[in-house]
């Protein structure tokens, strides 16, 4: 039976002391000081025990006080050195201030095979780690040690264990498991060790061949300029570069930006393809013209002047800019700066038929202002990276074309002109109408980021123009963005102020004429207007004009005398029979036929409508192309008719509605009253007058709903030679926007219900002949 100690306790909180170790233990606590004294009065014998976080181990180790001096700094110490564990008992008393317990030494436990082979393994470890540190003599030591238990308890001169796995060693008393812990901490530490090696390792090679590579590039630079095979202007080299960047008028955040790609560019390889992408992207940055702005003019009475040599009419288009140069002046003036980082954000959207000059618009707005002039053609452009641009890691990689449209403008406030935004598509490769919200949005484009620049973009200062020649066919968001200005046609008499002051002096220049060697008449060119060409805009009046000319060179390079009169007579020689005449003079006066008005893309155009009855199976037959809400007009027509009595004898008979020109599709929501008077002009026999055209819905109770696109309906009446229009009441105001001359020439008929319709559109008494 083993014998009880009673011995002092000396506790260590910074420290753990294994069997067989010498540890100076300084005396600067009173518990410490106190069981060095009782030791000292009686056996010189002491319990070293751990306290961490304040509780004590339930293990200690009996050790021997071998000595109490000062350490070399001056301090008290005592050096114990370690025999054997004990468990501790119960508190006792004792001698002097210190606390005293009973102590049951641990017995020796006898060495067996499975402890020997234990003890091997972790020796080979330990004597591993000590070799790496070059401690040879521990190394002997070490060697020397046969005792498993001893060898074992060795580990607490370890510096990779913590306070916590030495303790858990000391109270640990059986030597196998002592020994498994410690082979399991060790291993781990030496896979710790190999891991950071490899990385410092890994980091030193790295930095060597970074330097190496540096030297050689310094030499290979400096035998280049010897051998004189460096570029005649400087070379393209890294430094070049950073003096350019150091040196170019550049905003602070995109400075930053271009010296750190010029660090990378030094420390790249020439032959890296790094090299080649970031040399790229500094000549984008650099040639765009980053702090390079127009200054907008201020006389107003000159702009508008501008405006007006350049276009004839478009008095809303001219109106919205001089307002927008109106307001820019003012802020001028008064010093005021951008709200919130944003500019004026001016985006206007000119929406149109072809050939009314929208696009050439762009370019006499941007004189106008005194500014810089650049188009964006987007027609077809299905490519989200064609806005935004790609990531210059991407071969070939280009910035978008706003970021191209600035720079080759070079200025950052330029009129930039997006032409055919209602034409852009979307694919699997990106939506480009989504990349354009930032583009136009206010609110977000003084920071408008391209993929390929990859730095903040201010386009507030950018006057945006867009032309679309189908306002519906512009996304909504999109639209939302911007302020839609409606350019619906020109009159007849605009189209020949037009001819005279712009198409025909452009056209006698590529005809390779002189000014004086050909006169148009002003009835000439009002007969090519409307007789020759039927449309919205000019762009046919142009080819016109272009062929009468080619005529006249020829005649003239065979002995022609100049200048060639062109007039009415002489028309027919040149362009031959006229192609349009008046609707009213190509029409019969038939029962069940009527004129409706219609919008096109290519601007407001007249429309028949035709119905017959015939023997068969009642029943309603459709051709023509027609979209399910005119489907739908034709029945809703119907419908009222027989409601009102109006309908005759074709609820018994077999109906045919037809729309001519079958190959077009047409649909939409304005043909309801002309359905409506073509089958009650079948139905009562009347025909509908030949110079009456009508646009408008019409409910199953009659009422004739509004409808858009009066302008552009108009207009077309007006070219048709109609001379009285029905439409909604509802549509009254925007009478306001028809030209004069046209209102002068038309008879207008508001109504608000269809029995109104059919006493303005029905000829009084029925043909005996076509009943």
């Amino acid at each position: 039976m083993t014998e009880t100690l009673k011995l002092p306790v000396l506790p260590l909180a910074d420290s753990v002391l294994l069997p067989g170790m010498v540890v100076p233990v300084r005396l600067d606590e009173p518990e410490i000081q106190a069981a060095v004294d009782a030791a000292n009065s009686v056996d010189r014998t002491v319990l070293v025990v751990p306290r961490l976080d304040g509780k004590y181990a339930a293990v200690g180790t009996v050790a021997v006080l071998e000595q109490v001096g000062r350490l070399p700094s001056g301090e008290r110490a005592a050096v114990v050195r370690g025999e054997g564990r004990a468990q501790i008992g119960s508190g006792v008393t004792g001698p002097g201030a210190a606390l005293w317990v009973e102590a049951t030494p641990v017995p020796e436990q006898p060495v067996t095979g499975r402890m020997t082979e234990l003890a091997k393994e972790y020796k080979a470890l330990v004597i591993g780690i000590l070799q790496q540190r070059g401690a040879w003599q521990v190394v002997d030591s070490v060697q020397q040690i046969t005792d498993p238990g001893q060898l074992a308890d060795t580990a607490g001169w370890s510096s990779y264990l913590d306070l916590e796995q030495k303790s858990q060693l000391l109270a640990e008393t059986d030597v196998v498991t002592r020994l498994e812990l410690l082979l399991e901490w060790t291993k781990a530490h030496v896979a710790e060790q190999e891991v950071s090696e490899k990385i410092a390792q890994d980091v030193r090679e790295g930095m060597e061949k970074t330097q190496r590579e540096f030297l050689l590039r310094q030499q290979l630079a400096a035998i280049r300029k010897e051998l004189g095979e460096l570029d005649p202007d400087g070379g393209d080299d890294s430094a070049d570069y950073r003096t350019r960047v150091e040196n170019a008028d550049l905003p602070e955040h995109v400075r930053k930006a271009a010296l750190t790609e010029v660090g990378k560019l030094e420390r790249a390889s020439d032959q890296s393809p790094e090299s080649g992408w970031i040399r790229t992207w500094l000549d984008t940055v650099l040639d765009m013209p980053w702090n390079t702005r127009t200054e907008d003019t201020d006389d107003l009475i000159a702009a508008r002047a501008i405006l007006d040599a350049d276009h004839a009419g478009l008095d809303d288009v001219k109106e919205r800019l001089v307002e927008f140069l109106a307001v820019r002046a003012r802020r001028n003036r008064k010093g005021m700066e951008k709200v919130g980082g944003r500019g004026s954000g001016a985006v206007l959207s000119l929406v149109g038929p072809p050939g009314v000059g929208k696009t050439s618009l762009g370019e006499s707005v941007a004189r106008a202002l005194g500014r810089k002039f650049v188009r964006v053609a987007l027609g077809g452009v299905r490519d989200e990276a064609e806005i935004r641009g790609h990531r210059r890691t991407y071969v070939g990689a280009l910035p978008g074309r706003i970021v191209r449209a600035i720079r080759e403008a070079g200025s950052m406030n330029p009129v930039v002109l997006l032409d055919e935004i209602d034409k852009v598509g979307s694919d699997f490769r990106g939506d480009p109408t989504a990349a354009l919200l930032e583009v136009l949005d206010p609110a977000q484009n003084h920071t408008f980021r391209d993929h390929y620049l990859e730095v903040d973009l201010d386009l507030s200062d950018v006057l945006f123009l867009a032309t679309a020649n189908v306002f519906e066919a512009i996304p909504g968001p999109l639209a939302d963005r911007m302020e839609i200005v409606t350019l619906d046609g020109y009159t007849e008499a605009e189209k020949v102020a037009i001819a005279r002051d712009h198409l025909l002096p452009r056209q006698v220049q590529k005809a390779g004429l002189e000014p004086s060697d050909v006169e148009f008449s002003d009835v000439a060119l009002s007969m090519i207007a409307a007789e020759y060409t039927r449309e919205a805009g000019v762009r046919q009046l142009e080819r016109g004009l272009a062929k009468v000319l080619r005529k006249v060179a020829v005649k003239l390079d065979s002995g022609a005398e100049t200048p060639v009169h062109v007039d009415a007579d002489a028309l027919v020689g040149y362009l031959g029979r006229p192609k349009f005449t008046p609707e009213s003079a190509e029409r019969t006066s038939v029962p069940g036929v009527a004129t409706g008005l219609a919008v096109t893309g290519a601007g407001g155009d007249v429309l028949f409508i035709e119905a017959t009855a015939m023997e068969g199976d009642p029943g309603l037959t459709l051709t023509g192309q027609l979209g399910e809400v005119m489907k739908e007009s034709v029945s809703i027509a119907l419908s009222y008719l027989r409601s009102k009595g109006l309908a005759g004898d074709l609820a018994t008979r077999k109906l045919h509605v037809h729309v001519p020109a079958g190959a077009v599709p047409k649909d939409g929501p304005s043909a309801g009253i002309t359905m409506t008077t073509a089958l009650a002009s079948l139905a009562s026999g009347r025909p509908v007058k030949s110079s009456v055209g009508m646009t408008g819905e019409v409910t199953l109770q009659g009422k004739v709903l509004p409808i858009g696109g009066v302008k552009q309906k108009l207009l077309a009446a007006h070219r048709a030679g109609l001379t009285d229009v029905i439409i909604p009441k509802r549509n009254e105001p925007d009478l306001d926007d028809l030209p004069e001359s046209v209102r002068g020439e038309l008879r207008v008929h508001p109504v608000s219900d269809v029995s109104e319709v059919l006493e303005l559109a029905l000829e009084p008494v029925p043909l005996t002949a076509a009943a």
